[in-house]
């Protein structure tokens, strides 16, 4: 088992505060920097236990038994007693509990036929009765990735309508406000308008008025709702039998695919060959499931948890395990490709880069079988090198002692948060066949890659910052902040949240939908999700 080596001290450097990190980064270049120590958490699951599980509904007499109650519980796209209020709400409902898959080809009509009737019906006089589904409309139209001016609601405020009070619809206003893109103010002030008036009312519920549904991950939400629509007397039962028995078979299909990837880290033995990486290949899991849940994107989850596992890995090398000399070899070597040129480096560097190497390989023959088209090799492997590249800018700003402005930080940070590796796995693993002019879109979403990736970096530095500077590694965004301005780590942690905020969320660069760029915006929630609600990576 490879355990990190001592290159520059004798004795191990023992956790160290906020101002000894500050003083440490302060030494002159030429000093060598402390031994940085793993304080990893050991991974907490069973893998024995999880490969033994199995579920029912693998089956296929399941899927059929959907299909069945999906054609049952259709017809209320075309009651023709149903309003457009209640299509509306019958939308939401389908996305909150589940089945959106059953339902693509009728919600998509169900919302055009919407957008025409809206332009169809525009007039100057607003009813108070109508900002409710005027808001439920609006919030829709963003999430399914249509265009939604904020000036459908802007005639609700300007001071010739009642303002709302009832619960229904301060939450829609609330959800469909965090859903906003830069200079929407009037977004803004419905976000504070709703916030303060939410806070008023007792039996609100609490998550929901703390956690706005542009910041959660869909499908971690779908058994709440499900239990939500139990406990309600107006839920159709062929329609809650239906979320029910979705819910259980893409379950199922997740514990399968969890199954591979498990397998695919024990072949490698790589976690009794790396003793001081972390070995996280079930939360990998969960965050490529908040990417894309859908049944038939097993693929596409399986390399995204591979991917996730390796940037861990490789990010361990950078900051933990090698030394200066060790990480720039071994960066020239994932710019050749060339496992010859890790011959000389560390056994643990050999194992990590061969790997890597293997797997990227693996994914590659996997996507140009399932996708067919030209190699995506190239691509991919141009990811690998521009991530690694910026991790060693890290590493040679902790070994010279030096801590970047917050600007020049994000300059490199957006590409070591690993961000930009992602979004091109979503788009080989969403498009149906690989052409050259697919293996240029990462090229036309480069705008919401940026954006995306700042937003990891940023929810990424407030989850383990602490943790970070308890171990002396390179410089945070929060660091480089209280350095630049001489301000305490609660400030600045409050200024990083408040980037985030700004920052997020982001608009698809088109005006009609598409599940790209839906899959790449929900990117940054589901990192904020996670920091939140698990410190598993740390």
């Amino acid at each position: 088992m490879c355990y990190r080596r001592k290159p520059w001290l004798a004795e191990t450097v023992s956790i160290v505060s906020t101002m000894q990190i500050l003083k440490f980064h302060s030494i002159e270049k030429q000093s060598p920097p402390p031994e940085r120590i793993s304080t990893h958490k050991p991974n907490i699951w069973k893998y024995d236990h999880l490969l033994s599980l199995t579920r029912q509904y693998s089956e296929k007499k399941y899927k059929f038994e959907a299909e069945k109650l999906k054609e049952e519980v259709s017809y209320e796209f075309s009651e023709s007693s149903v309003s457009p209020v209640g299509l509306l709400e019958l939308i939401d409902r389908i996305d909150k509990l589940g089945p959106t898959d059953y339902f693509e080809v009728e919600t998509k009509e169900a919302l055009e036929n919407t957008i025409m009737y809206s332009v169809k019906s525009n007039s100057s006089s607003k009813k108070e009765e109508d900002l409710y589904a005027t808001a439920l409309c609006f919030r829709l139209l963003r999430e399914h990735g249509y265009h939604a001016s904020q000036g459908m609601l802007r005639d609700f405020f300007d001071g010739k309508v009642k303002l709302p009070s009832d619960i229904k619809t301060l939450v829609e206003l609330w959800e469909g406000s965090h859903l906003s893109m830069d200079g929407e103010n009037l977004l803004n002030d419905i976000r504070l308008f709703s916030a303060e008036n939410l806070k008023k009312i007792s039996d609100v519920d609490r998550f929901t008025a703390n956690n706005p549904l542009a910041w959660r991950v869909r499908w971690y939400d779908v058994r709440r709702h499900i239990i939500s629509a139990q406990n309600c007397i107006n839920t159709d039962p062929m329609f809650l039998k239906l979320a029910k028995l979705n819910f259980n078979i893409i379950h199922a299909t997740h514990q399968n695919d969890l199954k591979e990837v498990i397998r695919w880290w024990r072949n490698f033995c790589i976690a009794e060959d790396l003793g001081f990486t972390r070995d996280r290949i079930v939360e990998s899991f969960f965050y490529a499931v908040g990417i894309t849940s859908e049944a038939q994107h097993g693929s596409m989850r399986v390399w995204v948890t591979k991917v996730i596992q390796m940037v861990l890995i490789i990010d361990d090398i950078y900051d933990i395990y090698g030394s200066l000399a060790d990480i720039q070899q071994f960066t020239r070597a994932i710019e050749k490709w060339d496992s010859k040129e890790v011959e000389w480096l560390p056994e643990c560097m050999q194992i990590s880069f061969r790997t890597l190497h293997a797997t990227m390989e693996e994914i590659c023959s996997e996507i140009q079988e399932q996708k067919g088209g030209p190699s995506t090799l190239p691509y991919l492997k141009q990811g690998w090198v521009n991530f690694c590249k910026a991790l060693l800018v890290e590493a040679t700003w902790y070994h010279e002692g030096h801590i970047p402005t917050l600007e020049e930080y994000l300059d490199n940070g957006w590409i070591s948060s690993s961000g930009s590796l992602f979004p091109f796995h979503v788009i080989y693993g969403l498009t149906n066949k690989i052409t050259n002019e697919g293996l240029g879109l990462c090229k036309n979403c480069q705008e919401i890659i940026y954006h995306t990736s700042i937003i990891i970096r940023l929810c990424n530095d407030l989850g383990t910052s602490t943790a970070e500077l308890e171990r002396g590694d390179v410089a945070s965004s929060i660091l480089c902040y209280m350095q630049e301005e001489n301000v305490s780590e609660d400030v600045a942690r409050k200024y990083i949240e408040r980037q985030v905020e700004l920052k997020g969320p982001i608009s698809p660069p088109h005006e009609q939908p598409g599940q790209l760029s839906i899959q790449l915006v929900l990117l940054p929630p589901h990192s904020a999700w996670q920091l939140e609600y698990s410190s598993a990576f740390v």
